[in-house]
């Protein structure tokens, strides 16, 4: 086993961002435990319940890498696939209300289906179908070319970063955008000061 655990934050280019500054980048496919919801996070029971289906199944994961896999890593950052019917809610009005989200973990390129099943069975998280608490899936996610770049701050004051990244950076750049934004949270706001979280901004772009 290596001594030193696998860390996407620190590991992979793509988990790295600068505040201030719109890097353009390949994103290559990753897996995802993903539950998706609605409606404001800061009010939404599904939120919630989103999290505590997602971080038990992830850190158990990580165990069973460690001790069957002999593959130890930091359990990656919370991120977050976020849209609107109208765009305009997410990233001026803030109408909360109106959000459509999916949370993710990412797992590492070693971990494979029958894995992330005995993780489940471990810990009676639901599958599709299954009985009790919101479904976790494992699927595939490709970005492809996307930019990116750092917030700093609390999560409303992202507004005009998006708003210079969709209607300046992205059209000088002869690009459009495409998919759904997405968001990597590198800080813990139960643990961080508003003014200190840290957020990677991503858009893929056509």
């Amino acid at each position: 086993m290596s001594d030193r655990p696998f860390d996407a934050k620190r590991d992979l280019d793509h988990y790295r961002a600068r505040r201030g500054t719109f890097r353009f980048l390949d994103i290559p496919l990753q897996h995802y435990l993903m539950v998706d919801g609605a409606g404001d996070p800061n009010a939404s029971p599904a939120y919630q319940a989103a999290l505590a289906a997602l971080y038990p199944l992830a850190y158990r994961l990580k165990f069973l890498s460690a001790r069957e896999l002999g593959q130890n890593y930091v359990v990656p950052p919370l991120e977050g696939l976020w849209w609107a019917e109208d765009m305009a809610a997410f990233t001026t009005a803030r109408d909360k209300s109106r959000w459509q989200w999916r949370l993710m973990i990412m797992t590492p390129e070693w971990i494979r289906a029958e894995h992330v099943e005995a993780a489940r069975t471990a810990t009676g998280t639901r599958a599709e179908g299954s009985a009790g608490g919101p479904p976790v899936r494992w699927e595939p996610l490709t970005e492809g070319l996307c930019v990116q770049t750092l917030h700093v701050g609390p999560y409303d004051a992202e507004g005009p970063v998006l708003e210079r990244m969709h209607h300046e950076v992205i059209p000088e750049a002869g690009r459009t955008r495409r998919g759904t934004h997405h968001e990597i949270y590198l800080g813990d706001p139960r643990r961080s000061a508003p003014e200190r979280l840290r957020t990677i901004l991503r858009q893929p772009v056509g």
